[in-house]
């Protein structure tokens, strides 16, 4: 059976970064990256390896411009190759993850992020065998958006980076493993139906979305700010389970008031695992029939993106929150009438 086709995009990050005098800054292109690793072309399954830059940049400066540049390269380069790879920063992956996962319907391919936490020309660099397995990847997995790193596969709209320079930076948050990479290469573990729809583009969004973290004190005058700048979606990370403070300075008014001048409110928690539920304790109730909506088991680079795409698609706030109860691709589980989360 003849190999798989794969192409490598290359958008900068530490894998592609080497010192200046100004510090660590993205200066190898893709075919550059492929050369250090010449045995990337011997992963079993690759017919054909391929690379090219989308454009050479530290994922910091990487924003929903370019998320749309991104998806539109990625969409054009599965209607000639069997799986992509994107080569990318791990400050912001996942939240390219998450808006790639939505983006890019219907997939019918694999499109993998990864990344290093050291850059390729580092003599102990993680670079080799994140992208190895991403490869791997590629040439395994069926068909979704994928992050591959420290062995791990990752579904896109599940990842969070939780270290700051440790290889093993990304966990997979309120959702088993996709998959792993061992001697022999990628083993997924789970796989999404087949897609219902051939495959399309959706690179709308709207980028006026902000994300607030509660702290003790916050004051509610902050969301009058917040639109009066323009936004038109706000993700807020409450206290644990959804709590947030409604004495002295009463948060709950200022949301109310904030969705009843059309602006969507997602409220998530600031608690890595498990899910926000609001319906638990008074301070959450205040809210819950207020209009807001709730992230459940979301991630906030998943919420947060996905409110972005969902801003994209409508004007209306009841269609906002329709799209943000919805599972477009795994990012959320959704509780049945019974209360009990589907997936």
């Amino acid at each position: 059976m003849a190999g798989k086709r794969v192409l490598v995009l290359g958008t900068g990050g530490t894998i592609a970064s080497a010192e200046s005098a100004h510090g660590l800054h993205p200066a190898y292109r893709a075919e550059e990256l492929l050369a250090r690793i010449p045995e990337a072309a011997e992963v079993p399954g690759v017919g054909c390896l391929d690379a090219r830059d989308v454009f050479l940049l530290d994922s910091s400066n990487i924003q929903p411009e370019e998320w749309c540049e991104l998806a539109r390269a990625a969409a054009a380069a599965l209607a000639e190759y069997d799986g992509v790879v994107v080569t990318h920063g791990t400050d912001t992956m996942a939240y390219t993850a998450a808006m790639l996962s939505y983006m890019l319907r219907d997939l019918d391919r694999p499109v993998v992020l990864t990344g290093s936490q050291m850059p390729i020309g580092e003599p102990f660099t993680d670079a080799r065998i994140n992208l190895l397995s991403a490869i791997s990847v590629a040439v395994t997995a069926p068909r979704g958006v994928f992050l591959a790193f420290n062995r791990r596969v990752i579904h896109g709209c599940r990842a969070v980076k939780v270290r700051t320079t440790g290889v093993d930076a990304f966990e997979s948050v309120n959702f088993p493993l996709a998959g792993q990479v061992g001697d022999h290469g990628a083993a997924m573990h789970y796989e999404w139906p087949a897609p219902s729809a051939p495959f399309h583009l959706e690179d709308r969004i709207c980028p006026d979305v902000f994300l607030l973290k509660l702290v003790p004190g916050t004051r509610p005058e902050l969301f009058r700010e917040l639109r009066r700048m323009g936004y038109r979606g706000i993700v807020v990370e409450a206290f644990g389970i959804g709590g947030l403070h409604f004495i002295r300075r009463n948060l709950a008014k200022a949301i109310e008031e904030t969705v009843e001048a059309g602006v969507s409110v997602v409220v998530t928690s600031q608690c890595l695992y498990e899910r926000a539920d609001l319906s638990i304790y008074e301070v959450g109730r205040r809210i819950l029939d207020r209009g807001i909506i709730p992230a459940f088991d979301m991630t906030t680079e998943a919420a947060v993106t996905k409110l972005m795409w969902a801003l994209g698609r409508t004007d209306d706030p009841d269609g906002v929150r329709e799209w943000m109860h919805r599972d477009l691709c795994g990012e959320v589980c959704l509780p049945d009438a019974g209360g009990e989360e589907t997936e």
